[in-house]
């Protein structure tokens, strides 16, 4: 079982073995979502089912658990669309984007918390795959024959907070805050999505991007390791709360930490979208 990384041979060796698997394409664009689908159409992983960031990944409305850009679906809701793919309980998914796992990630840490562990991001992403020689498909997907399945809810083994379970810790010594935006949004130098610029006081900042190398592959645990210490300058890792502007791309950093050996930590969905949009709560820049 892989629960945090797979490696593009190990996905090989999977797929060999003829193991109960699922591979999930996530890849997507923040600025124009309706890009994920053209980019699927354009290459994939063969045999990927593709894992939309607006349509299966998050919500709006009654059936959002959260606030923000990004909000969370209710478990039931995630569990019966995986059911309608013909995912079970048994098998392993492996997740995977060509956007440095900013989208995969997501859909890695929301299996974790419907009590899944199963679940590995694709070190390298696509590209990775394809340098490989890995077996790819091209054009639009046929219509897939999928048998309805039972997907089980287990229980969560990732925890989440609300802004109102969030907003009474910030400033004390058992929060601490990291924050996965591009350093100019965190200082508040511009911000293009969100209708005021800055951070939630006290937040650190280290950018998901930061937890790859040049090659595209997550560093190494004794580097991140490093990086997170130097970071957390003596914080209590168990302390850690991640966000971001809408609680996606913030999880490339709770994956590191694990990778690292640093343990479990947790995740702000709502993040700085609504944090900001929530009267009364305090900003910072710089």
């Amino acid at each position: 079982m892989y629960t945090t990384l797979i490696a593009v041979q190990q996905l090989k060796d999977l797929q060999s073995t003829g193991k109960s698997l699922m591979v999930f394409d996530c890849t997507g664009d923040l600025m124009k979502p309706e890009m994920a689908d053209t980019l699927f159409a354009t290459v994939r992983i063969q045999g990927a089912r593709q894992a939309h960031l607006d349509r299966n990944l998050s919500t709006h409305g009654p059936s959002a658990v959260n606030g923000g850009r990004h909000p969370l679906p209710k478990r039931e809701e995630v569990a019966s669309w995986l059911g309608s793919l013909s995912f079970e309980n048994h098998m392993q998914a492996v997740v995977y984007d060509r956007n440095g796992a900013n989208y995969c990630g997501r859909m890695w840490w929301m299996l974790k918390w419907l009590g899944h562990d199963a679940v590995a991001v694709l070190d390298g992403g696509l590209q990775a795959w394809e340098a490989s020689g890995g077996a790819v498909e091209k054009g639009a997907p046929a219509a897939l024959q999928s048998v309805a399945a039972k997907f089980d809810l287990k229980p969560a083994l990732r925890e989440w907070l609300s802004t109102d379970q969030l907003a009474p810790q910030v400033g004390h010594p058992n929060l601490t805050l990291i924050d996965a935006r591009a350093p100019a949004r965190y200082r508040g130098e511009m911000e293009p999505l969100d209708p005021v610029a800055g951070h939630i006081p006290g937040a650190l900042n280290r950018p998901f991007a930061e937890n790859l190398g040049a090659d595209g592959l997550f560093k190494s645990p004794e580097v991140l390791k490093a990086e997170f210490e130097r970071l957390l300058a003596g914080r209590d890792p168990a302390t850690v709360v991640h966000h971001c502007g809408s609680g996606v791309s913030t999880v490339p950093n709770i994956l590191a930490m694990e990778i690292a050996g640093l343990g479990i930590t947790r995740l702000y969905p709502g993040s700085w979208s609504e944090w900001c949009n929530t009267p009364g709560l305090p900003c910072a820049k710089g």
